[in-house]
C-alpha cells in the first residue's frame, strides 16, 4: 500500500466524484463529459472539473472521440473518459493476499492439481450460496466484485477479481472462476441458469446463461 493509493481513494470519498466514477465503470467502455454529467446530475462543467481529478489520481484515464462528422464545423473532439487498468487497494496494517495466491497458483501447477483446484473453487462457489440464501447470483457476484450487467438475457461479468493472477495463470483463474460460479448457482438451487465459459477481452471469462429446455410435442 502506498500513499498514492490512499491519496487515490481518498478522492471517492466525495459523493459526486464516486457518483461520476460509478457511471464510467459501469459502462463499460468509453463515457463522455455530457452522459457522465448527466448520470451525476450534474453540470457538465462540473463533471469535467471532477472526472479530470479521476483522471490524476489514476483512477480513470481519458482521451478523445473523433465526430462522426467531418470538415469545417465538426468541432473539436470529444472528451472520453474509460476505467484505469491500474489496480488501487488499501489494507491496514498492509497485507500481500496477490503474493501469496500466486505462490499457490505455482503450487497447483506443479503437482497438476488443477481438477483439485476446481473442486476447491465449485465447493467455495456452494459455500457463497449457503451464506446468502434467498439472494439472487448477480447480488452474490456483486459483492465479490464481478460486476454483474445484464446484455441480451445473458448475464455477464464485467470485472474479474482476480484479474492479476489471471494474466500469470490464465487458464488456471478461468477455470476457477467458472466452478466457482457453477457451484454458487448449484448451492442456490432455483436458479435456472448455467455458467458458461465466454471470454470477451477486459472481462471475466464467465457468463450466467439461461438453460434451454427442449419440450417434446404431443
Amino acid at each position: 500500500m502506498s500513499s498514492d493509493d490512499i491519496e487515490a481513494l481518498a478522492l471517492l470519498h466525495d459523493p459526486v466524484r464516486r457518483t461520476l466514477y460509478a457511471a464510467v465503470t459501469a459502462a463499460g467502455g468509453d463515457m463522455g463529459r455530457g452522459e457522465a454529467a448527466q448520470a451525476a446530475g450534474v453540470s457538465r462543467t462540473l463533471a469535467g472539473h471532477h472526472l479530470d481529478k479521476l483522471v490524476e489520481a489514476g483512477l480513470l484515464e481519458s482521451g478523445f472521440r473523433q465526430q462522426e462528422k467531418k470538415g469545417p464545423g465538426s468541432g473539436r473532439p470529444a472528451k472520453i473518459y474509460r476505467r484505469a487498468r491500474g489496480e488501487r487497494s488499501v489494507s491496514l496494517p498492509p497485507r500481500d493476499y496477490a503474493t501469496l495466491a500466486s505462490v499457490l497458483a505455482a503450487v497447483v501447477d506443479l503437482l497438476g492439481a488443477e481438477e483439485q483446484a476446481e473442486e476447491a473453487a465449485r465447493a467455495a462457489g456452494a459455500g457463497l450460496a449457503g451464506r446468502h440464501r434467498g439472494e439472487r447470483a448477480e447480488s452474490v457476484l456483486e459483492r465479490r466484485g464481478y460486476e454483474p450487467y445484464a446484455e441480451g438475457g445473458v448475464v455477464r461479468l464485467r470485472n474479474c477479481p482476480f484479474h492479476a493472477l489471471s494474466v500469470e495463470q490464465p487458464l488456471l483463474v478461468c477455470s476457477m472462476n467458472l466452478a466457482l460460479c457453477q457451484g454458487l448457482l448449484e448451492g442456490l438451487g432455483d436458479d435456472p441458469r448455467r455458467a458458461e465459459l465466454d471470454p470477451r477481452p477486459g472481462e471475466c471469462c464467465v457468463s450466467l446463461k439461461q438453460i434451454d429446455v427442449d419440450i417434446e410435442a404431443g
